[in-house]
């Protein structure tokens, strides 16, 4: 039987905290940290970000964590170092060392390399992921030093800049859809350039149309000396969806829909998800246009949650 929550493990808190997450730390071990620290009751993360990594990190809480789905599969943007001639067991610095050669590519080789990794392509996941093969996270497998086949997914890199490179580091600015793994992005140009990378820096800049500039630290965090103010420090659920089209429903028609009805609505885009409010009821949820027109309830927000 699940165990009910009393008071006493949390205030019932609803909205979003854009954090900025440390390296070293684990998202779960982020997202932790922040609700003790808030004293909320339910919050959930929007994805998780590798330890070695750092940046934004959107946290949902109470009734927002309905909307976590929302975030995850958004375009995201990276800064990253890559280094080239060594390849390691996990992608990325924390793996051990298992190959090193000697780099002799110029800048022009990685740009050239470069642009095989951009548009639409497909991309095998590491075997250090969260991917689940046959319910397993592959990271459970690989730790037991289990390698299997994965299967390609599509992806998209909307946007890729090439930064620095020192001769030795490469540093990248890319937009990319939900699903891409730098550290594959590391491992395969490493082999296209016959010299093999790895990640050594990884940092979020943005997720949606949220931005790491607006971003709070643990530190930042912790530095607020009374639990009101920090907890002031949310923002309310929708701020975070402005990269969807707002949809202002009729009363009859919000009736409807909360009661799982598609229904018809002004200003309606072709396709997607759109943020749906109606009058004296503020932000209802999240709503999909239909094939027909209309607009229909994915994610709707409790009324007495908000």
């Amino acid at each position: 039987m699940a165990r009910r929550n009393s008071p006493s493990r949390g205030d019932n808190l609803s909205g979003l905290l854009l954090l900025d997450k440390p390296q070293g730390v684990t998202s779960n071990g982020a997202l932790q940290e922040a609700k003790r620290l808030l004293n909320a009751r339910k919050a959930g993360h929007t994805g998780s970000l590798d330890p070695i990594a750092t940046g934004l990190l959107p946290l949902c809480f109470g009734s927002a964590t309905k909307l976590s789905g929302i975030f995850l599969g958004a375009d995201k943007t990276y800064w990253t170092r890559i280094r080239l001639g060594e390849r390691t067991a996990t992608g990325d610095s924390e793996g051990e060392v298992l190959e090193k050669k000697p780099v002799a590519v110029s800048q022009d080789d990685i740009k050239k390399a470069l642009l095989n990794f951009q548009g639409e392509f497909q991309q095998i996941p590491p075997m250090y992921s969260a991917v689940k093969m046959n319910g397993t996270p592959l990271y459970k497998l690989a730790r037991e030093g289990i390698e299997i086949e994965r299967s390609p997914r599509t992806v998209v890199v909307y946007t890729m800049e090439l930064k620095l490179f020192d001769g030795r580091d490469l540093e990248l600015e890319l937009k990319c859809s939900h699903g891409f793994y730098v550290r594959s992005l590391a491992h395969d140009l490493g082999n296209l350039l016959r010299c093999g990378g790895h990640v050594v820096a990884l940092r979020r800049l943005v997720v949606a149309k949220l931005r790491v500039e607006d971003a709070v630290n643990l530190t930042e965090l912790t530095a607020v000396p009374d639990l009101v103010s920090r907890q002031k420090m949310l923002t309310p659920i929708d701020s975070g969806l402005s990269h969807l089209p707002d949809i202002s429903l009729s009363p009859d028609a919000a009736f409807y829909l909360c009661r799982g009805q598609a229904v018809r609505a002004d200003g309606l885009p072709n396709n997607g998800e759109v943020r749906l409010y109606a009058k004296d009821a503020g932000f209802l949820g999240i709503g999909a246009v239909t094939d027909d027109g209309r607009v229909a309830p994915r994610r709707l927000i409790p009324q007495s949650g908000r």
